[in-house]
């Protein structure tokens, strides 16, 4: 049976490129960076390049401002508690309602500790309300952070991260972005989009998981979240993960290439073809969130009157492997928080499917899938109560 990968923004395939990149610092450079002898300090300048090739892909100053970490989720929160802790006294978060559990669940554990926590909403197509926004900036003087992921990993929806980081900075707000799912998928140069700190994970861009970057603009006010250790010039303690911080250069190299090379673009045309053939093949279908303003890869799509999960199951039982937009929690079906927020119809709210692509996606593979999923559809219709027969 054919396996198609089609859930790119839970993981991706770590590149050949990347693997042969790190293996040298499990076998042969295996020292520690920190060490004074020279057989750890070859290592160090590794580091070193990594370090400087992750800021040159995000358009960062000087590569003094990229902290290596475990993941993005350790990012967010280096970002959220250590500006908080920064402050010295309760002070006001403005987020959205559809950021990633790694964004708000912090902000509800700094809820509970005072600060005042400011959720701004989405409209039908999953855009930001920024006149929400303004106004939440506008309604509270005091220390401010806005974290505002810079794409959607639901629906692939873009965010104006340059307009909302510009009213934060005006504002006197810390601007942190989320840019997970964004990165390698979106041109990201914060020559031109001023936010103060952005996160970013290996793993989403085809390095291994377990490596991430948080990048922190000079001069920005941020207090240590992992604390032991001199690392990452006395911001993150413990030893350098150096081949996958080495995997991740290489990453941010590859993906740099492909925002110039057409890669992007065919990934796209792919992710259209994919998107027409349901629509045209599977009646009482929608797509969830804008269609022009979202990253290439992503496709959320709805169908109505079935439950995702059991089209996810049975998808898996034809090697097609996605996501659902609805989640299991506490034993019972719950909608994603990003299709509610968005307000799509009952109908629709538990149907929704999050199909993802990468660059070793190909055209047989979502042949192969428009083969398979109406027919997915179509059983399940058949089974369901909400269905007239």
């Amino acid at each position: 049976m054919q396996t198609v990968y089609l859930d790119n923004n839970a993981t991706t395939r770590p590149a050949p490129e990347v693997v042969e990149a790190m293996m040298p610092f499990m076998t042969d450079l295996w020292g520690n960076p920190s060490s004074m002898h020279a057989f750890g300090g070859q290592v160090a300048k590794h580091v070193e390049a990594a370090r400087a090739t992750v800021a040159d892909f995000l358009g960062a100053e000087r590569p003094e401002e990229i902290v290596f970490n475990g993941c993005a989720t350790e990012g967010d929160n280096h970002a959220l508690f250590g500006v908080a802790a920064a402050w010295g006294k309760p002070g006001t978060i403005i987020t959205s309602r559809v950021e990633h559990p790694a964004v708000l669940g912090p902000c509800l554990r700094l809820r509970e500790m005072g600060h005042n926590v400011i959720e701004i909403g989405v409209d039908g197509e999953g855009l930001f309300d920024m006149a929400a926004y303004e106004a939440a900036l506008a309604a509270n003087p005091g220390p401010k952070l806005v974290s505002v992921m810079w794409a959607n990993n639901e629906t692939g929806v873009l965010f104006p991260i340059r307009r909302i980081a510009e009213l934060g900075k005006a504002a006197g707000a810390t601007v942190h972005t989320d840019a997970v799912q964004a990165a390698g998928k979106a041109p990201i140069d914060l020559r031109q989009v001023p936010v103060d700190l952005l996160t970013i994970a290996g793993h989403k861009m085809h390095a291994p998981k377990g490596i991430g970057a948080l990048y922190i603009r000079r001069g920005t006010r941020i207090k240590p979240y992992v604390i032991g250790g001199h690392q990452e010039r006395g911001r993150r303690g413990g030893t350098e993960n150096v081949p996958y911080i080495v995997a991740m250069g290489k990453a941010a190299e590859l993906a740099q290439t492909a925002l110039t090379d057409g890669t992007e673009a065919r990934i796209a045309r792919l992710r259209d073809k994919l998107e027409a053939g349901l629509l045209a093949t599977c009646p009482d279908s929608r797509v969830n969130g804008s269609r022009t303003q979202r990253v290439p890869n992503t496709l959320n799509i709805s169908f109505e009157y079935i439950e995702g999960e059991s089209v996810l199951y049975h998808l898996s039982d034809r090697g097609i492997c996605a996501s659902s937009g609805s989640a299991c929690a506490a034993g019972s079906l719950e909608p994603s928080h990003v299709i509610r927020a968005m307000g799509v119809p009952f109908t629709a709210v538990h149907g929704s499917i999050r199909f993802s692509l990468s660059r070793y996606t190909t055209e047989e593979e979502i042949d192969y899938v428009l083969r398979h999923c109406p027919e997915v559809v179509a059983e399940m219709r058949a089974l369901s109560p909400f269905v007239k027969h």
